[in-house]
């Protein structure tokens, strides 16, 4: 029997992550610059929180260790991490003028590669019988959910029993929205993404508006890797364990029409759509099951199909996506 208050808060956790990879992506893509190296960020955004948990748990034990380090360590890691994967990608689609389709692909393989090999590394220094890490002290301060959940029945279950990620996602998503529409620094962004040799003319400094945006999405990407392990997890970091929950990122982006608020119902109707299989009686016929597990794919060849038919331009890309800018031909 289908059971919604147990089905919520299941997609929520599938959904974060993929909303955290939206509005980075949503972020880049308004500066023109079109990253498919998302699904790599996400994943250097999680093996650098899961290096820093791991060597701090090996520093003290359990019962001695600090909250705010606890969080704050595989934090920063993890955004130094999907920084670093920004700058990089910054330098070689924006300084060296490469090409944004190659690139982004290029950093996808690269992330996913450091992922395996820095996870592998950690799980050999274990010497672990599986192969997997678990960082299960960490994991509980990322998941504590608020102490007075459980108490408030179903309406806990649904809006409150998450961890402190899951919520600073969705804060985000409202903040980067906000900025985009009402502040001057979202309207010289989106004018960079738009045209940048307009932007350029009336003094706007492009390069710098391309490297913030697309640092910052990244940062924010990454996050969506370190949710993934230390909350969805619960601590337990298996080579690529990730899935395609990167692509699927990226996909919203354009189901949402680069809208971040927006990002947060559709991410959690993604998240849904990726456990629906789960829900819907199949009997003892695998192969149905694996059809049902196709559903999120479905829906987003329809959705990608449906809005590359729309002719409002609202609706449709920055106009210099995926476009170098060269200032000498302006």
């Amino acid at each position: 029997m289908f059971d919604l208050v147990s089905f919520i808060p299941r997609a929520v956790m599938q959904g974060i992550p993929l909303l955290y990879g939206s509005t980075g992506e949503i972020l880049t893509e308004k500066s023109g610059n079109l990253n498919l190296g998302i699904p790599g960020v996400m994943y250097v955004g999680g093996i650098c929180g899961v290096i820093g948990s791991f060597f701090y748990e090996q520093s003290v034990s359990a019962a001695d260790m600090n909250a705010f380090l606890a969080i704050g360590i595989p934090m920063l890691c993890s955004l130094l991490g999907s920084l670093l994967m920004g700058l990089l990608y910054s330098v070689l689609t924006i300084t060296l003028r490469a090409n944004q389709n190659v690139t982004g692909l290029a950093l996808t393989t690269f992330g996913v590669g450091i992922g395996n090999f820095f996870g592998g590394s950690l799980i050999k220094l274990t010497n672990s019988e599986v192969p997997s890490i678990a960082l299960s002290a960490t994991s509980a301060y990322f998941s504590k959910s608020l102490p007075f959940a459980e108490s408030l029945g179903w309406f806990g279950q649904v809006f409150l029993s998450y961890g402190f990620l899951a919520y600073l996602a969705v804060i985000i998503a409202i903040v980067a929205s906000y900025i985009l529409k009402r502040t001057r620094v979202g309207l010289q962004l989106r004018a960079v993404g738009e045209s940048p040799a307009t932007a350029d003319a009336a003094g706007i400094n492009v390069t710098r508006y391309k490297y913030m945006a697309t640092c910052i999405g990244s940062m924010i990407a990454g996050l969506g890797g370190l949710y993934y392990v230390m909350d969805y997890a619960c601590g337990v970091w298996s080579n690529n364990a990730f899935g395609d929950r990167g692509w699927l990122a990226i996909a919203l982006v354009i189901f949402t029409i680069w809208r971040p608020n927006v990002s947060i119902l559709a991410s959690i109707l993604f998240g849904g759509f990726y456990i629906l299989y789960l829900y819907i009686p199949s009997g003892l016929d695998l192969s149905v099951k694996e059809l049902y597990k196709m559903i999120p794919y479905v829906v987003t060849l329809v959705v990608l199909i449906v809005v590359s038919m729309r002719k409002k331009r609202e609706d449709q890309p920055p106009a210099s996506l995926g476009l170098a800018y060269f200032r000498e031909e302006r």
